[in-house]
């Protein structure tokens, strides 16, 4: 198996989590390097999606077809670069963070989010920091430049998502696929973190990418 596979973690996570040395791990057993990148360098406070699409960017190669990971804001990230980039040749996506702004912001509030506007920076919690963090608005100013519906690139695409999600709905995931025909969606009995369908994952990784999913 000579393409690449990139494994993109989440909003506020890093190559650290769990789902990232599950799958690190289980690629490993075939020989496969699964690179995964840090989104969160230089500075978390200073996170955008368009900095994630020129970090993960420059570790593309030039001529050969690469298929991306993507967990969350790092699965919005992947069908994102597949829309730019055509050696990327599959997405895997992991209840990608479609619709992110619509779905986040009106659980924050309007006066906190009209705060961090006002101020710079809002204070949220870093998962594989264990502590809250600084972030700027730029964030936000920078992902309403990104709708979704662009996303025209047909590209094979292996789609999971948990039916108990409270973080990213699963309509999300069932909208974007509905308008895509390449699109295979995976619904699981799970929640964002997909942490008890990790088998269930591989399985269906390994049929998408020719895998035997005997080895592990």
């Amino acid at each position: 198996m000579s393409s690449p596979f990139i494994y993109l973690h989440g909003f506020a996570s890093s190559p650290r989590s769990a789902k990232a040395q599950d799958l690190r791990d289980r690629f490993q057993a075939f020989g496969i390097a699964l690179i995964t990148p840090d989104l969160n360098q230089p500075d978390f406070a200073q996170l955008t999606l368009s900095r994630q699409l020129e970090q993960v960017a420059a570790l593309l190669p030039i001529d050969q077809p690469v298929t991306i990971i993507g967990s969350s804001f790092g699965g919005l990230t992947a069908a994102w670069l597949a829309e730019r980039h055509p050696q990327i040749e599959r997405l895997i996506l992991l209840a990608p963070a479609f619709q992110f702004l619509a779905q986040w912001l009106p659980r924050l509030g309007e006066s906190t989010v009209q705060q961090w506007q006002a101020q710079n920076f809002l204070r949220v919690y870093h998962h594989a920091e264990q502590k809250m963090l600084p972030l700027t608005y730029s964030f936000v100013a920078d992902l309403k430049q990104y709708d979704d519906a662009q996303l025209q690139r047909s590209v094979p695409t292996l789609l999971l998502h948990g039916t108990q999600d409270d973080v990213i709905s699963i309509q999300a995931s069932r909208d974007y696929a509905k308008r895509r025909s390449k699109v295979r969606l995976i619904e699981l009995d799970s929640n964002h973190a997909l942490g008890n369908v990790t088998d269930e994952i591989w399985k269906a990784i390994c049929g998408f990418c020719q895998l035997p999913s005997t080895s592990v």
